[in-house]
């Protein structure tokens, strides 16, 4: 039973990997195709971050494979439906770096407001200019948050608790924190003199603020963005704030971003009051360690108990497991007729179902059995023959004889 873990995660992972019973091989760099496809044979469980492209092609060489964990939130590099195809769960955390981000976007809010870097970066350079042109307090200043969710939430209530109004808009009908207002998309660009995103990676939020948002921001308004790269369109923006329409940035993702000490070129490098990081905005170490303990945590039970749940891509089941039984687990294609084939090959073999689960998603169905017998190869080779079965699992097996 093998985990390969790419992208420096956390070693709270592999501490908890190796207490299941797990080897573990690190590596603290991404891996492009051409030199994971190799390392995939034997691999059970994958772990990647942000860099690491899971292909059809890294899938299609894993045949020991049962997950794949995103220590991250985006799962934009993984091919879901390919995964899917396997029957290999996928598995990332959405919640864990949240204060993170959060705080950043706060202290961003705060050195933008009182042109704090570009003052720094004129005293790197040798140049003293103590002025207050330019600079305010955030207490009385109106934050918009577009996304108001897990991170745009908790900025609602550090801003609010400063003392700036606080509003917002989003897609979903949340509920308010505090004294925070929902308005339209318009309204907020209009009205608020720092606005801050938190919008997820779906296509419709490409160019989200663009040269007619942009130009709908109030004069000398700030834009933080903390969440896609393509959300905003950059050469617009750095049109914006080269005429002075807006007063300041501060953006930690990019449409292109270099692995780690590579090459790095934007239109937003060099302006004054603009403050660039390289995607670093869950990247504390308090955050990777949560990220790590709870992504391993999902996979090490859907890899031991078949439960399924917080998995991105496979239907959400849970069975609680009583000793003594023997536990089954059955990913097949959403059509009519499965659990009767598999429950006539249960009682043909005199087999009694002590608990069953099933759930669908899309195209994919799950089911998790608790049986009164151990299975054996030939009801495994029986239950993977029945039509439009993807996979057959039992709990802590992966080998190529017991799945399809």
């Amino acid at each position: 039973m093998k985990v390969l873990l790419l992208e420096n995660i956390s070693g709270v992972a592999a501490s908890q990997f190796e207490e299941a019973g797990f080897a573990v091989e690190m590596h603290k760099g991404a891996m492009d195709e051409r030199d994971l496809v190799p390392k995939m044979r034997d691999v059970s469980i994958l772990g990647v971050r942000s860099k690491t492209r899971v292909t059809s092609a890294v899938l299609e060489a894993a045949p020991q494979l049962v997950s794949v964990g995103a220590f991250c939130i985006g799962v934009d590099k993984i091919d879901r439906s390919a995964a899917s195809e396997r029957g290999v769960a996928v598995f990332n955390d959405p919640h864990s770096n949240s204060r993170s981000v959060a705080e950043l976007a706060m202290g961003e809010i705060i050195l933008l407001m009182r042109r704090t870097f570009e003052a720094s970066t004129r005293l790197h350079g040798g140049q003293w200019n103590k002025s207050a042109a330019g600079s305010h307090e955030v207490r009385g200043l109106t934050l918009g948050i577009v996304g108001y969710g897990k991170i745009g939430s908790q900025i609602s209530d550090l801003a609010e608790a400063m003392g700036m109004r606080v509003v917002f808009h989003d897609v979903a009908h949340v509920l308010a924190r505090g004294n925070a207002r929902p308005v339209s998309f318009s309204e907020l660009l209009g009205s608020a003199d720092v606005i801050t995103l938190h919008v997820d990676g779906k296509q419709q939020n490409q160019n989200l603020i663009g040269e007619e948002q942009l130009s709908a921001m109030k004069e000398g308004a700030c834009l933080i963005n903390l969440s896609r790269g393509f959300v905003v369109d950059h050469e617009a923006l750095a049109r914006h704030l080269k005429t002075g329409k807006l007063g300041g940035a501060a953006i930690d993702v990019f449409p292109q971003e270099p692995e780690s000490g590579g090459a790095f070129a934007s239109p937003l490098q060099g302006l004054p009051n603009v403050i660039l990081t390289p995607h670093v905005g869950g990247s504390t170490e308090e955050a990777q360690q949560n990220i790590g303990q709870f992504v391993s945590a999902k996979m090490i039970d859907y890899f031991e108990s078949g439960n399924s749940l917080m998995s991105i891509n496979l239907p959400h089941c849970h069975l609680d497991y009583e000793p003594g039984s023997h536990r089954l687990m059955h990913i097949h294609h959403n059509v009519p007729g499965i659990l009767r084939a598999i429950n006539d090959i249960l009682a043909d073999r005199g087999i009694n179902i002590e608990r069953q689960v099933l759930d669908t998603r899309g195209n994919l169905g799950y089911a998790i059995y608790d049986i009164n017998r151990a299975c054996d190869g030939d009801l495994l080779e029986k239950l993977r023959g029945i039509a439009h079965t993807v996979r057959v699992r039992v709990p802590g097996k992966t080998a190529r004889s017991e799945s399809v």
